[in-house]
């Protein structure tokens, strides 16, 4: 059993004992890794560049697969054991799990968790990395978040150089479908789960909010939902009558309204209609997204299919949530009838006390490094992640560690290339000082 399974209470203890030093107070240790980074730093920009420019949105099952070969040999030439994880039976790539197993048997275990997948259509056109400026790239996933596995890797890469991950066992999965999670969720993250099993400590390296000033020590849940509206179809002018009712567009428009109006105040809540198609004949294509409808002005509307999220901060306020937008789909108007269905989703990420420790030890890093202070980001900030399938195995989690940018999942995707070496060296004096815990 390792250290941190064997004592929860005790982790939390030493961490906090950990002393708080100036930058000009760093040992000797954290000296040569804020060099080797250094040193680092271009290889690692030519990395987030050669990502890049590999179209690896979740669907483009190739492109994924590319970009998993490439993590995979800069893996293997730090030392790690890597795998590839097959992901036909829940219809995407795949993942890669690389995993450097310490000979110390208390050494702490850390789950370091990114992911190889874009938003990006395979024939989109925004598909190669630019230099904008100095301090400035764009490009498809440059900051979500394939800038966030170099960082990763370039940490994990300065501290081997220096034979300084001899006190830390570690695993990196990075995943292949965590911008359109491959079903069902039992299988696709089922990799996740059993890292975080295994771990103490879990690392996401997400952008978050991109504020580099603040890191999410919580992240909202996410599920998906589907409203099915179908009414009586008739001639427009018997709309409103009592033998034909106000049809699905009208009903579909309650419901919505009524969400907005009972719901939209609750702190942390918030519950998006995505694609709304409606008429006569209305099609939902879920798979794809899309949607196709006939219908006309004199016709009064038989079905209306809308697609949706919810996103919330606990189970509790999941369950709430679900349980007042069903009442309200359940009270139709007259001639029509509602179906809301709810999908399997991403659990929230709960703010704990082993959180908040972890984010403390962060921030030293940082502010040790002569950096800012980092500080809990608000949870309406950002959206789901995969890391909130390892939270509630681990001690301790932490994410948004990632390369900060701006306009993630449109073509305005740039990332801060200032964060790059800032964060790499947070996370491997991070990471060098969780493993000095158990001495």
């Amino acid at each position: 059993m390792s250290f941190l399974k064997f004592s929860h209470a005790l982790i939390l203890t030493l961490a906090s004992t950990l002393p708080l030093t100036s930058h000009a107070a760093l040992d000797k240790n954290e000296r040569e890794i804020i060099k080797q980074v250094d040193k680092n730093i271009p290889q690692a920009l030519k990395e987030i560049e050669q990502a890049v420019n590999i179209n690896s949105g979740s669907l483009n099952i190739a492109g994924v697969k590319k970009v998993g070969a490439l993590t995979s040999e800069q893996l293997k030439a730090i030392g790690f054991k890597v795998e590839w994880l097959d992901g036909s039976a829940f219809n995407r790539a795949g993942h890669v799990l690389a995993t450097h197993e310490s000979n110390d048997p208390d050494a702490i275990k850390i789950l370091m968790i990114g992911h190889l997948d874009t938003v990006f259509a395979k024939n989109d056109n925004f598909t190669t990395y630019k230099q904008l400026d100095t301090d400035t790239a764009s490009g498809p996933g440059v900051a979500d978040m394939k800038g966030g596995n170099t960082i990763i890797i370039t940490a994990l890469k300065s501290l081997q150089a220096l034979n300084l991950l001899e006190n830390v066992s570690i695993k990196v999965l990075l995943t292949g479908d965590e911008e359109s999670s491959g079903r069902p969720l039992s299988l696709s993250k089922q990799a996740i789960v059993d890292a975080a099993i295994w771990a103490d400590v879990a690392l996401g390296y997400e952008n978050g909010d991109n504020n580099i000033k603040t890191a999410m020590a919580a992240r909202r849940g996410y599920t998906g939902w589907t409203l099915n509206v179908t009414a009586n179809a008739a001639h427009s002018s018997q709309i409103f009558s009592e033998s034909v009712g106000y049809g699905a567009i009208y009903e579909a428009s309650r419901i919505l309204n009524d969400f907005r109006e009972q719901l939209a105040t609750q702190p942390n809540l918030t519950f998006n209609p995505g694609l709304i198609v409606g008429g006569t004949n209305a099609d939902y294509d879920s798979a794809n997204s899309s949607a196709t409808a006939f219908g006309k002005s004199n016709v009064i509307a038989q079905t209306v299919h809308v697609a949706g999220d919810l996103r919330a901060l606990s189970p509790k306020q999941f369950e709430n949530a679900i349980r007042s937008m069903q009442l309200i789909a359940s009270n139709s108007l007259n001639g029509s009838k509602a179906e809301l269905i709810f999908e399997d989703g991403y659990p929230p990420m709960a703010l704990t006390d082993g959180n908040k420790k972890l984010l403390e030890l962060y921030s030293d890093a940082s502010h040790d490094l002569g950096f800012n202070k980092v500080v809990a980001a608000n949870p309406r900030n950002a959206g789901a992640a995969d890391i909130s399938f390892a939270a509630s195995h681990v001690d301790m989690a932490l994410d948004g560690l990632g390369l900060m940018g701006s306009g993630a999942h449109t073509k305005n995707e740039t990332a801060d290339l200032t964060s790059l070496d800032k964060n790499i060296k947070k996370t491997a004096l991070l990471i060098y000082r969780l493993g000095q815990l158990q001495e």
